[in-house]
Protein backbone atom coordinates (compact mmCIF):
# COMPACT_ATOMS: atom_id res chain seq x y z
CA UNK A 1 0.00 0.00 0.00
CA UNK A 2 2.83 2.44 1.03
CA UNK A 3 4.28 1.66 -2.70
CA UNK A 4 1.43 2.38 -4.06
CA UNK A 5 1.07 5.57 -2.42
CA UNK A 6 4.44 6.43 -3.24
CA UNK A 7 3.28 5.85 -7.03
CA UNK A 8 0.70 8.43 -6.71
CA UNK A 9 2.28 11.18 -4.88
CA UNK A 10 5.67 11.06 -7.13
CA UNK A 11 3.26 11.41 -10.20
CA UNK A 12 2.01 14.62 -8.78
CA UNK A 13 5.53 15.16 -7.94
CA UNK A 14 6.95 14.91 -11.50
CA UNK A 15 6.40 18.16 -13.13
CA UNK A 16 7.35 20.17 -10.52
CA UNK A 17 10.78 18.29 -10.33
CA UNK A 18 11.06 18.64 -14.39
CA UNK A 19 10.28 22.48 -13.55
CA UNK A 20 13.11 22.92 -11.23
CA UNK A 21 15.67 20.12 -14.08
CA UNK A 22 14.22 21.95 -17.37
CA UNK A 23 13.21 25.31 -16.39
CA UNK A 24 10.88 25.32 -19.26
CA UNK A 25 7.38 25.95 -19.86
CA UNK A 26 5.48 22.65 -19.01
CA UNK A 27 4.17 20.92 -22.23
CA UNK A 28 0.78 20.07 -20.80
CA UNK A 29 -1.03 21.94 -17.93
CA UNK A 30 -0.70 21.39 -14.40
CA UNK A 31 -3.31 20.92 -12.14
CA UNK A 32 -4.57 23.94 -9.72
CA UNK A 33 -3.20 21.55 -6.49
CA UNK A 34 0.22 21.52 -8.37
CA UNK A 35 0.63 24.84 -8.59
CA UNK A 36 -0.84 25.62 -5.21
CA UNK A 37 1.69 23.27 -3.93
CA UNK A 38 4.81 24.94 -5.39
CA UNK A 39 3.75 28.20 -4.58
CA UNK A 40 2.81 27.17 -1.09
CA UNK A 41 6.07 25.66 -0.63
CA UNK A 42 8.47 28.27 -2.19
CA UNK A 43 6.24 30.93 0.04
CA UNK A 44 7.21 29.07 3.42
CA UNK A 45 10.91 29.31 2.55
CA UNK A 46 10.80 32.96 3.64
CA UNK A 47 11.41 34.45 6.91
CA UNK A 48 7.96 35.63 7.45
CA UNK A 49 6.89 32.26 8.17
CA UNK A 50 9.70 31.50 10.40
CA UNK A 51 8.20 31.42 13.72
CA UNK A 52 11.26 31.60 15.71
CA UNK A 53 12.78 34.42 13.93
CA UNK A 54 13.56 37.65 15.49
CA UNK A 55 12.00 40.15 12.76
CA UNK A 56 13.46 43.71 13.83
CA UNK A 57 13.64 45.53 10.75
CA UNK A 58 11.32 48.15 9.18
CA UNK A 59 10.04 45.77 6.31
CA UNK A 60 9.66 42.58 7.53
CA UNK A 61 6.46 41.35 5.67
CA UNK A 62 3.61 41.79 8.49
CA UNK A 63 0.46 41.62 7.20
CA UNK A 64 -2.84 42.92 8.75
CA UNK A 65 -4.64 40.40 8.10
CA UNK A 66 -4.59 36.58 6.32
CA UNK A 67 -6.44 37.77 3.27
CA UNK A 68 -2.96 39.19 2.57
CA UNK A 69 -1.51 36.09 1.95
CA UNK A 70 -4.24 34.51 -0.15
CA UNK A 71 -3.77 37.58 -2.50
CA UNK A 72 -0.15 37.71 -2.51
CA UNK A 73 0.45 34.03 -2.92
CA UNK A 74 2.49 33.63 0.58
CA UNK A 75 4.91 36.11 -0.89
CA UNK A 76 5.17 39.04 1.39
CA UNK A 77 8.37 39.62 1.28
CA UNK A 78 7.92 40.99 -2.52
CA UNK A 79 10.92 40.67 -5.17
CA UNK A 80 14.51 41.90 -5.29
CA UNK A 81 16.70 44.15 -3.51
CA UNK A 82 15.71 47.58 -3.08
CA UNK A 83 17.15 49.33 -6.61
CA UNK A 84 18.40 46.18 -7.91
CA UNK A 85 14.75 43.71 -9.51
CA UNK A 86 16.53 40.38 -10.44
CA UNK A 87 18.50 40.03 -7.27
CA UNK A 88 17.91 37.83 -4.32
CA UNK A 89 16.44 38.69 -1.18
CA UNK A 90 17.94 37.09 1.71
CA UNK A 91 14.67 37.39 3.30
CA UNK A 92 13.43 35.74 0.59
CA UNK A 93 14.62 32.72 -0.76
CA UNK A 94 11.30 30.98 -1.62
CA UNK A 95 10.17 34.30 -3.37
CA UNK A 96 14.04 34.62 -5.02
CA UNK A 97 13.13 31.12 -6.68
CA UNK A 98 9.72 31.96 -7.92
CA UNK A 99 10.93 34.84 -9.50
CA UNK A 100 14.17 33.47 -11.26
CA UNK A 101 11.84 30.52 -12.46
CA UNK A 102 9.40 32.79 -13.49
CA UNK A 103 12.05 34.62 -15.94
CA UNK A 104 13.55 31.57 -17.12
CA UNK A 105 9.65 30.60 -18.17
CA UNK A 106 9.33 33.87 -19.77
CA UNK A 107 12.86 33.62 -21.78
CA UNK A 108 11.37 30.06 -22.79
CA UNK A 109 7.97 31.13 -23.56
CA UNK A 110 8.98 33.98 -26.06
CA UNK A 111 11.11 31.42 -27.59
CA UNK A 112 8.90 28.40 -28.34
CA UNK A 113 6.40 31.14 -29.56
CA UNK A 114 8.42 33.57 -32.53
CA UNK A 115 11.29 34.78 -30.13
CA UNK A 116 14.42 32.65 -30.79
CA UNK A 117 16.99 35.42 -30.82
CA UNK A 118 16.55 37.09 -27.86
CA UNK A 119 18.97 35.71 -24.94
CA UNK A 120 17.16 37.17 -21.44
CA UNK A 121 13.46 37.98 -20.52
CA UNK A 122 12.05 39.38 -16.92
CA UNK A 123 8.60 39.47 -15.61
CA UNK A 124 7.78 42.91 -14.10
CA UNK A 125 5.02 44.28 -11.70
CA UNK A 126 4.74 47.36 -14.28
CA UNK A 127 1.71 47.77 -16.98
CA UNK A 128 3.41 48.24 -20.36
CA UNK A 129 3.55 52.25 -20.55
CA UNK A 130 5.31 52.02 -16.83
CA UNK A 131 7.94 49.25 -18.27
CA UNK A 132 8.48 51.91 -21.11
CA UNK A 133 9.70 54.52 -18.48
CA UNK A 134 12.16 51.69 -17.22
CA UNK A 135 13.40 50.83 -20.36
CA UNK A 136 13.75 54.65 -21.51
CA UNK A 137 15.02 55.33 -18.09
CA UNK A 138 17.62 52.57 -18.03
CA UNK A 139 19.29 53.13 -21.71
CA UNK A 140 19.04 57.04 -21.65
CA UNK A 141 22.33 58.42 -21.96
CA UNK A 142 24.26 60.16 -18.90
CA UNK A 143 22.55 63.35 -18.28
CA UNK A 144 24.87 64.26 -15.96
CA UNK A 145 27.01 64.75 -18.67
CA UNK A 146 27.33 67.81 -20.47
CA UNK A 147 27.71 67.02 -23.49
CA UNK A 148 24.87 64.44 -23.76
CA UNK A 149 22.51 66.40 -21.76
CA UNK A 150 20.26 67.75 -24.83
CA UNK A 151 20.35 63.95 -25.81
CA UNK A 152 16.59 63.66 -24.66
CA UNK A 153 14.43 62.94 -28.19
CA UNK A 154 12.72 59.63 -28.97
CA UNK A 155 11.77 58.80 -32.13
CA UNK A 156 8.16 57.90 -31.85
CA UNK A 157 6.25 56.68 -35.36
CA UNK A 158 2.11 58.41 -34.48
CA UNK A 159 0.89 56.09 -31.85
CA UNK A 160 -2.25 57.75 -30.19
CA UNK A 161 -1.92 56.75 -26.63
CA UNK A 162 -2.07 58.22 -23.32
CA UNK A 163 -0.27 55.42 -21.65
CA UNK A 164 2.62 55.10 -23.67
CA UNK A 165 2.90 59.27 -24.03
CA UNK A 166 2.96 59.88 -20.63
CA UNK A 167 5.98 57.47 -20.62
CA UNK A 168 7.89 60.07 -21.92
CA UNK A 169 7.11 62.72 -19.62
CA UNK A 170 7.67 60.74 -16.58
CA UNK A 171 11.38 60.19 -17.16
CA UNK A 172 11.70 64.30 -18.64
CA UNK A 173 12.62 62.37 -22.58
CA UNK A 174 11.24 64.27 -25.72
CA UNK A 175 9.02 63.00 -28.10
CA UNK A 176 9.71 63.88 -32.08
CA UNK A 177 6.19 62.16 -32.94
CA UNK A 178 6.42 61.26 -37.29
CA UNK A 179 3.05 61.56 -38.25
CA UNK A 180 0.71 58.26 -39.72
CA UNK A 181 -0.50 59.19 -43.55
CA UNK A 182 -3.58 56.96 -45.14
CA UNK A 183 -3.18 54.24 -47.41
CA UNK A 184 -6.45 53.29 -48.18
CA UNK A 185 -7.64 52.56 -45.33
CA UNK A 186 -4.57 52.00 -43.57
CA UNK A 187 -2.86 54.42 -41.32
CA UNK A 188 1.26 53.83 -41.84
CA UNK A 189 4.34 55.70 -41.21
CA UNK A 190 6.34 55.64 -43.89
CA UNK A 191 10.24 54.53 -42.81
CA UNK A 192 11.58 57.84 -44.88
CA UNK A 193 10.16 59.99 -42.91
CA UNK A 194 11.24 58.27 -39.38
CA UNK A 195 14.38 58.86 -40.84
CA UNK A 196 14.53 62.09 -41.92
CA UNK A 197 13.63 62.69 -38.31
CA UNK A 198 16.50 62.48 -37.15
CA UNK A 199 18.53 64.97 -35.19
CA UNK A 200 21.70 65.44 -32.98
CA UNK A 201 18.92 65.13 -29.95
CA UNK A 202 17.55 62.05 -30.53
CA UNK A 203 19.03 59.17 -28.69
CA UNK A 204 16.51 56.28 -28.86
CA UNK A 205 14.03 55.10 -31.42
CA UNK A 206 10.35 53.13 -30.74
CA UNK A 207 7.93 50.77 -32.89
CA UNK A 208 5.50 48.88 -32.56
CA UNK A 209 3.44 45.68 -33.56
CA UNK A 210 -0.30 45.72 -31.91
CA UNK A 211 -2.23 48.66 -31.75
CA UNK A 212 -6.10 49.25 -33.06
CA UNK A 213 -7.23 50.04 -36.71
CA UNK A 214 -6.75 51.76 -38.84
CA UNK A 215 -3.04 51.87 -37.49
CA UNK A 216 -0.85 48.98 -38.87
CA UNK A 217 2.37 47.86 -36.84
CA UNK A 218 5.50 49.58 -38.01
CA UNK A 219 8.09 48.46 -40.33
CA UNK A 220 10.34 46.72 -37.46
CA UNK A 221 12.96 45.22 -39.98
CA UNK A 222 13.87 48.69 -41.25
CA UNK A 223 13.68 50.40 -37.97
CA UNK A 224 16.00 47.94 -36.55
CA UNK A 225 18.54 48.82 -39.74
CA UNK A 226 17.87 52.54 -38.80
CA UNK A 227 18.28 52.19 -35.18
CA UNK A 228 21.93 49.93 -35.68
CA UNK A 229 23.25 52.34 -38.70
CA UNK A 230 22.82 55.74 -36.14
CA UNK A 231 23.27 53.93 -32.79
CA UNK A 232 20.20 54.81 -31.44
CA UNK A 233 18.10 52.38 -28.86
CA UNK A 234 15.18 50.78 -30.08
CA UNK A 235 12.32 49.78 -28.33
CA UNK A 236 9.40 47.30 -29.68
CA UNK A 237 6.30 47.94 -28.06
CA UNK A 238 4.15 44.56 -28.70
CA UNK A 239 1.87 45.08 -26.29
CA UNK A 240 -0.56 42.08 -27.27
CA UNK A 241 1.78 40.80 -30.51
CA UNK A 242 2.67 37.83 -28.21
CA UNK A 243 -0.40 35.61 -29.43
CA UNK A 244 0.01 36.82 -33.44
CA UNK A 245 2.58 34.74 -35.03
CA UNK A 246 2.69 37.26 -37.49
CA UNK A 247 3.48 40.54 -35.45
CA UNK A 248 6.04 38.19 -33.32
CA UNK A 249 7.75 37.15 -36.74
CA UNK A 250 8.31 40.96 -37.97
CA UNK A 251 10.49 41.20 -34.51
CA UNK A 252 12.31 38.53 -34.97
CA UNK A 253 13.09 39.31 -38.55
CA UNK A 254 14.07 43.06 -37.05
CA UNK A 255 16.49 41.28 -34.53
CA UNK A 256 18.54 39.50 -37.05
CA UNK A 257 18.44 42.86 -39.75
CA UNK A 258 19.64 45.24 -36.90
CA UNK A 259 19.15 46.11 -33.45
CA UNK A 260 16.34 46.33 -30.75
CA UNK A 261 17.56 46.86 -27.34
CA UNK A 262 14.21 45.57 -25.40
CA UNK A 263 10.66 44.39 -26.07
CA UNK A 264 7.65 44.76 -23.83
CA UNK A 265 4.34 42.80 -23.69
CA UNK A 266 1.69 42.78 -20.96
CA UNK A 267 1.23 39.60 -18.65
CA UNK A 268 -2.67 40.13 -18.83
CA UNK A 269 -3.03 40.89 -22.83
CA UNK A 270 -0.83 37.91 -23.96
CA UNK A 271 -1.00 35.65 -21.04
CA UNK A 272 -4.76 35.92 -19.48
CA UNK A 273 -3.67 37.49 -16.46
CA UNK A 274 -5.26 40.27 -14.01
CA UNK A 275 -3.46 43.39 -14.81
CA UNK A 276 -0.28 44.74 -13.60
CA UNK A 277 2.69 42.73 -15.39
CA UNK A 278 4.90 42.96 -18.42
CA UNK A 279 7.68 41.18 -20.01
CA UNK A 280 10.90 42.68 -21.23
CA UNK A 281 13.05 40.53 -23.01
CA UNK A 282 15.97 41.71 -25.63
CA UNK A 283 19.15 39.92 -27.47
CA UNK A 284 21.52 40.86 -24.65
CA UNK A 285 21.48 40.41 -21.17
CA UNK A 286 23.78 42.85 -20.40
CA UNK A 287 20.62 45.15 -21.59
CA UNK A 288 18.21 43.25 -19.27
CA UNK A 289 20.68 43.74 -16.97
CA UNK A 290 20.57 47.62 -16.91
CA UNK A 291 16.64 47.68 -16.88
CA UNK A 292 16.50 45.05 -14.03
CA UNK A 293 18.71 47.91 -11.91
CA UNK A 294 17.22 50.83 -12.61
CA UNK A 295 13.86 49.44 -10.72
CA UNK A 296 13.40 51.66 -7.68
CA UNK A 297 12.81 50.09 -4.73
CA UNK A 298 11.41 46.38 -4.10
CA UNK A 299 8.95 44.80 -6.16
CA UNK A 300 5.58 43.23 -5.69
CA UNK A 301 4.96 39.58 -5.90
CA UNK A 302 1.77 39.28 -7.54
CA UNK A 303 2.23 40.02 -10.57
CA UNK A 304 4.74 37.57 -11.29
CA UNK A 305 2.91 34.75 -8.92
CA UNK A 306 0.00 35.49 -11.62
CA UNK A 307 2.52 35.27 -15.03
CA UNK A 308 3.83 31.62 -13.11
CA UNK A 309 0.25 30.45 -12.78
CA UNK A 310 -0.41 31.19 -16.59
CA UNK A 311 2.25 29.55 -17.26
CA UNK A 312 1.58 26.39 -15.35
CA UNK A 313 -1.97 25.77 -16.32
CA UNK A 314 -1.91 26.40 -19.59
CA UNK A 315 1.28 24.82 -20.98
CA UNK A 316 2.65 25.12 -24.39
CA UNK A 317 -0.34 23.00 -25.66
CA UNK A 318 -2.46 25.07 -23.89
CA UNK A 319 -1.08 28.28 -24.93
CA UNK A 320 -1.39 26.64 -28.72
CA UNK A 321 -4.92 25.57 -28.48
CA UNK A 322 -5.31 29.16 -27.59
CA UNK A 323 -3.77 30.80 -30.55
CA UNK A 324 -5.52 28.64 -32.65
CA UNK A 325 -8.80 29.22 -31.37
CA UNK A 326 -8.34 33.08 -31.88
CA UNK A 327 -7.01 32.73 -35.38
CA UNK A 328 -9.78 30.81 -35.90
CA UNK A 329 -12.41 33.75 -33.80
CA UNK A 330 -10.65 36.08 -35.67
CA UNK A 331 -11.70 35.21 -39.26
CA UNK A 332 -15.43 34.82 -37.90
CA UNK A 333 -15.48 37.92 -36.48
CA UNK A 334 -14.82 39.22 -39.75
CA UNK A 335 -16.86 37.17 -41.57
CA UNK A 336 -19.49 38.16 -39.57
CA UNK A 337 -19.38 42.08 -39.33
CA UNK A 338 -18.91 41.71 -43.23
CA UNK A 339 -22.41 40.75 -43.58
CA UNK A 340 -23.60 43.35 -41.23
CA UNK A 341 -21.14 45.73 -43.23
CA UNK A 342 -23.10 44.77 -46.93
CA UNK A 343 -26.88 44.94 -45.62
CA UNK A 344 -25.88 48.70 -44.65
CA UNK A 345 -23.72 49.88 -47.31
CA UNK A 346 -20.48 50.20 -44.91
CA UNK A 347 -17.35 48.37 -45.66
CA UNK A 348 -14.54 46.38 -43.46
CA UNK A 349 -11.67 48.09 -43.20
CA UNK A 350 -8.20 47.01 -45.72
CA UNK A 351 -5.92 47.02 -42.89
CA UNK A 352 -3.60 44.33 -41.94
CA UNK A 353 -4.60 43.41 -38.01
CA UNK A 354 -4.40 39.54 -36.68
CA UNK A 355 -6.53 40.43 -33.49
CA UNK A 356 -9.34 43.34 -34.65
CA UNK A 357 -11.33 44.39 -37.29
CA UNK A 358 -12.49 47.37 -37.93
CA UNK A 359 -16.07 48.59 -40.01
CA UNK A 360 -16.89 52.32 -41.25
CA UNK A 361 -20.09 53.89 -39.93
CA UNK A 362 -20.81 56.52 -42.42
CA UNK A 363 -24.31 56.13 -42.32
CA UNK A 364 -24.19 56.81 -38.82
CA UNK A 365 -24.85 60.93 -37.94
CA UNK A 366 -22.70 62.26 -35.19
CA UNK A 367 -25.32 62.21 -32.51
CA UNK A 368 -25.90 58.63 -33.64
CA UNK A 369 -22.21 58.15 -33.17
CA UNK A 370 -22.33 59.13 -29.83
CA UNK A 371 -25.71 56.68 -28.49
CA UNK A 372 -24.17 53.60 -30.69
CA UNK A 373 -21.00 53.16 -27.87
CA UNK A 374 -23.71 54.12 -25.08
CA UNK A 375 -26.52 51.50 -26.45
CA UNK A 376 -23.74 48.76 -27.16
CA UNK A 377 -22.80 49.29 -23.20
CA UNK A 378 -26.32 48.70 -22.27
CA UNK A 379 -26.38 46.01 -24.24
CA UNK A 380 -24.05 44.85 -22.23
CA UNK A 381 -20.88 44.23 -25.16
CA UNK A 382 -17.70 45.23 -23.53
CA UNK A 383 -14.69 46.68 -25.36
CA UNK A 384 -15.72 47.81 -28.64
CA UNK A 385 -14.66 51.70 -29.58
CA UNK A 386 -16.39 53.66 -32.22
CA UNK A 387 -14.28 56.33 -33.15
CA UNK A 388 -15.52 59.76 -34.96
CA UNK A 389 -12.45 61.56 -36.44
CA UNK A 390 -14.62 64.50 -37.41
CA UNK A 391 -14.96 64.79 -33.57
CA UNK A 392 -11.87 63.88 -32.16
CA UNK A 393 -8.66 63.17 -34.21
CA UNK A 394 -6.78 61.25 -31.47
CA UNK A 395 -7.16 57.58 -31.76
CA UNK A 396 -6.34 57.14 -35.82
CA UNK A 397 -2.87 58.00 -35.88
CA UNK A 398 -3.57 60.36 -38.78
CA UNK A 399 -4.35 63.72 -38.81
CA UNK A 400 -6.34 63.35 -42.25
CA UNK A 401 -8.81 60.23 -41.56
CA UNK A 402 -12.13 61.00 -41.84
CA UNK A 403 -14.05 57.79 -42.04
CA UNK A 404 -16.27 57.46 -38.65
CA UNK A 405 -15.64 53.50 -37.52
CA UNK A 406 -16.28 50.84 -34.85
CA UNK A 407 -13.49 48.44 -33.76
CA UNK A 408 -13.77 44.67 -32.64
CA UNK A 409 -11.12 42.92 -31.06
CA UNK A 410 -11.06 38.69 -31.12
CA UNK A 411 -8.57 38.76 -28.90
CA UNK A 412 -6.77 35.45 -26.78
CA UNK A 413 -9.03 34.03 -24.66
CA UNK A 414 -12.32 35.34 -26.35
CA UNK A 415 -14.65 32.53 -27.90
CA UNK A 416 -17.19 32.14 -30.62
CA UNK A 417 -20.23 32.71 -28.83
CA UNK A 418 -18.72 36.08 -27.26
CA UNK A 419 -17.93 36.43 -31.33
CA UNK A 420 -21.81 36.01 -33.00
CA UNK A 421 -23.50 37.68 -29.63
CA UNK A 422 -21.16 40.90 -29.98
CA UNK A 423 -21.83 41.38 -33.55
CA UNK A 424 -25.36 40.30 -33.35
CA UNK A 425 -25.87 43.14 -30.61
CA UNK A 426 -23.83 45.63 -32.57
CA UNK A 427 -26.37 45.00 -35.81
CA UNK A 428 -29.33 45.86 -33.51
CA UNK A 429 -27.86 48.72 -31.77
CA UNK A 430 -26.93 50.11 -35.30
CA UNK A 431 -30.42 49.35 -36.56
CA UNK A 432 -31.88 51.07 -33.99
CA UNK A 433 -30.09 53.94 -33.85
CA UNK A 434 -30.18 54.92 -37.50
CA UNK A 435 -33.92 54.25 -37.42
Amino acid sequence: MLNRGQLVLNNFLKPIQNLFEQKNVPQKPWSESQIEFLLQTLSNMDTDKDDKASRVGEREARIASSLHLKTSAGFCHGIGRSGFLTAPQPKAPGGSIMYELSNYLALNFLKKFGLPNVKKAIVVPLCTGMSLSLCLGALRPDWDNEKLLNKRTVIVPQVDHNALIKAFTLIGAKMKIVKGKKFGDAVRIPIEDIKASLDDDCFAVLSLTSFFPPREHDNIKEISKFAKEHDLVHIVINAYGVQSPEWMNLIRIGLDAGRIDAIIQSTDKNFLTPIGGAVITSPSEEVITKISQAYAGRASATPIVNFLISMLSLGVEGYQQLLDEQQQNRKLLEEKLKIVAEKNNEKIFDVFNPVAVAMSLNNLKKEQLYALGGALYNLRVTGPRVYNPKEKIFGTCCEDFTTPYIVLNAAIGVNSNDIISAVERFEKAYNQIKS
